[in-house]
């Protein structure tokens, strides 16, 4: 009997991209592309959601810290968004993988010519067994870049929207801990791992506490958020921890891991 077929959505945060020097973690990199890669080889179909761009273009400009003024966050972007994918089509390379750079503003989704081309991309893409890599265009959408109330929140939303529009499978979102607990790991060294959750509720939200780690921006709020966007649209979601790309194996073999979000219907 072979197996089920899968398209399955992955986004990886900065804080999994990038050491806490602020370069680039190659070895983490190379972990991705090759589960990546050797899961695609099994028959299923991958997108990969990538953050990083200003975090690794801010050290490649030698910049002494991530920049506040608009004009530097943009032109870092610019820089670190060409760097990552240099790395990524070194690395998905050397297990014989085509890659493609897919940059999107928040227009491309809500207009509706758009996101119908924007999906037709993804799909001629998968056809054809390359793996699309996906970021926000900070260069040219700076609304992103300084609001306070990001749409997509550092791409956990982005990754849930890609999701919806490539009719996904499954969405896993890795992150820097293990996936939802009832109490902030990082301050409670009693906190309870949930590995399910049915419904996200108001004390779901009240469970996720704030902010994200120093060098990315989205917190388990924003993750919630695309966890709830993903599963209304019967797409399963799974956040957990990125600094073991090695666990996406047992995800595709439905075992436990991290924080299942199940999707509504299911």
């Amino acid at each position: 009997m072979g197996i089920k077929r899968k398209r399955i959505v992955v986004k990886v945060g900065t804080s999994t991209l990038t050491n806490e020097m602020g370069k680039s973690n190659l070895r983490t990199l190379d972990h991705l592309a090759r589960v990546l890669s050797d899961i695609q080889n099994m028959g299923h179909e991958v997108l990969l959601v990538s953050s990083g761009a200003i975090a690794v273009g801010a050290n490649k400009m030698h910049l002494p810290e991530k920049p506040s003024q608009m004009r530097m966050k943009q032109a870092a972007a610019a820089v670190g968004q060409c760097e990552n994918m240099f790395l990524y089509d070194k690395f998905f390379g050397e297990y014989d993988k085509t890659v493609a750079q897919i940059l999107l503003n928040a227009e491309d989704i809500e207009q509706e010519v758009k996101r119908e081309n924007l999906a037709n991309t993804f799909f001629a893409l998968l056809e054809q067994g390359i793996i699309p890599i996906v970021n926000e265009n900070d260069s040219v959408s700076y609304t992103e870049i300084e609001s306070e109330e990001k749409l997509f929140g550092d791409n956990d939303m982005l990754s849930a929207v890609v999701s919806v529009l490539c009719q996904a499978d499954l969405l896993v979102i890795l992150s820097d801990i293990e996936g939802f607990y009832d109490a902030d790991p990082r301050l409670f060294r009693n906190a309870r791992l949930i590995s399910r959750i049915e419904e996200i509720t108001k004390e779901t939200y009240d469970l996720a506490g704030g902010a994200g780690s120093r060098r990315g921006t989205g917190g388990m709020q924003t993750k919630l958020k695309a966890a709830e966007l993903a599963t209304a649209n019967g797409i399963d979601t799974i956040v957990t921890n990125g600094a073991h790309p090695e666990s996406l194996y047992d995800i595709m073999d439905e075992k436990k891991v991290g924080t299942l979000f199940v999707a509504r219907g299911k």
